[in-house]
């Protein structure tokens, strides 16, 4: 039986989720997984059992939880050291948390208008003039890791960190909307959504059905709604 089990929403919708569930599944670390389709009966029959504060993702380590997708990846680079889930190197290492807390806590004008929706493709959508800002900031922080750290492989500090689960969603952001990417940024892109537990997880998303109207800012106008 595995010693943890993780639960999640929509793997098309929810990025919060997506983080943890490539982390574990690229670091080889056994986990249950419980999904919670968002509006569905099961959502509102478990989620207050499975999640202290009726969000998710949670991962539960035996009998009891950890909550926000940051803590439960700082949890899980702790109990599995071996795993390396976070550089070896000092300074890349406060580099990597940096760029996790800023995508945790920021870039909001980008996940308005481009919210994750692995499913569909809507090029050119929700670039507004602040999309854009926070667009060009995120392609720096790649190139800038690429650069610095990331000579040991095609991942933002050689091999794979927790820093590449955390912009796997935003990966998913660009591919959706068509986003115009540099060459290093590109490259990146191309190498995370190679990535075996991410094309996975892509997988599952595609057959995903169901449909979350906040979610789908466009789809009334392909048809969808």
């Amino acid at each position: 039986m595995a010693r943890y089990t993780l639960v999640i929403g929509n793997k098309n919708y929810s990025s919060w989720s997506m983080r943890p569930w490539v982390l574990l599944r690229r670091a080889g670390i056994p986990f249950k997984e419980v999904l919670l389709k968002f509006h569905s009966a099961e959502w509102e029959q478990n989620i207050a059992r499975y999640s202290p504060t009726g969000l998710v993702p949670v991962l539960w380590v035996g009998d009891h939880a950890v909550w926000d997708t940051l803590a439960i990846c700082e949890a899980v680079a702790e109990l599995h050291p071996e795993k390396k889930l976070w550089p070896d190197d000092r300074r890349a290492r406060q580099v990597a948390r940096s760029i996790c807390a800023e995508m945790h806590s920021g870039f909001r004008n980008l996940r308005k208008p481009m919210p994750m929706n692995i499913r569909s493709s809507y090029p050119g959508k929700g670039m507004t003039p602040e999309a854009k800002r926070d667009i060009e900031r995120i392609t720096a922080i790649w190139e800038q890791c690429r650069r610095d750290y990331g000579k040991g492989g095609d991942l933002l500090f050689g091999h794979f960190t927790t820093a590449d689960a955390f912009y796997a969603p935003v990966v998913m952001r660009f591919m959706t909307y068509a986003v115009d990417l540099p060459p290093v940024a590109k490259r990146y892109a191309d190498a995370v959504r190679g990535l075996p537990a991410v094309t996975e997880w892509m997988t599952a998303a595609r057959e995903e059905t169901e449909f979350v109207a906040e979610d789908e800012p466009y789809a009334k106008a392909n048809g969808k709604s």
